[in-house]
């Protein structure tokens, strides 16, 4: 097993971090909880939050994948948990695993990068939020060198798994139903 002295949180918002505007009548963005929940589990290991911007992954575009690609590689950590919107969270695990696998991404091949999310919001408490959080962070630090997908105490290979929308839940493509 390696040994990992600190590990980075990309938050880019999706359900996880939503909010309920009164003034909108809508959910949205005010700050990520990733801090937050971090303190409430009393996690001890040196964690650098990073928020490049906060948006529901329907908006999400190649761009702001490639913005999360690039962060990644330039990380000095070599655990990486991205915190993403459940709606496109499987491209943007599916866009780190192929940036891993090309040879002139040098910053990339050596880590073990995690895309989790939540289907409930943290904001509105007993949802998914912090137990998947958790879990991306054991998976992160327990994992050789490639990029997961760790949702519903399950790890998937970004090439099989699906958001299964009726059950709100992640599971390998190959499941029938």
């Amino acid at each position: 097993m390696r040994t990992i002295e600190s590990l980075r949180i990309i938050a880019l918002g999706g359900t996880f971090d939503k909010v309920y505007d009164p003034e909108k009548g809508a959910l949205g963005f005010d700050k990520t909880h990733v801090p937050e929940i971090l303190r409430e589990a009393g996690i001890t290991l040196p964690i650098e939050v990073e928020v490049p911007f906060l948006m529901d992954s329907l908006d999400m575009e190649d761009r702001h994948r490639t913005q999360v690609v690039e962060r990644c590689e330039s990380a000095g950590e070599k655990a990486i948990v991205v915190v993403n919107g459940t709606d496109r969270l499987t491209e943007t695990a599916q866009t780190l695993d192929t940036a891993q696998k090309q040879e002139q991404r040098k910053g990339l091949q050596d880590k073990t990068i995690v895309v989790t999310g939540a289907m409930i919001p943290y904001a509105y408490g007993k949802g998914d939020a912090t137990f998947n959080l958790a879990f991306a962070i054991a998976t992160a630090l327990a994992s050789p060198p490639g990029v997961y997908v760790a949702m519903n105490a399950r790890v998937f290979s970004p090439d099989n798994v699906r958001k299964n929308r009726e059950l709100r839940i992640f599971e390998p493509k190959d499941v029938c139903g």
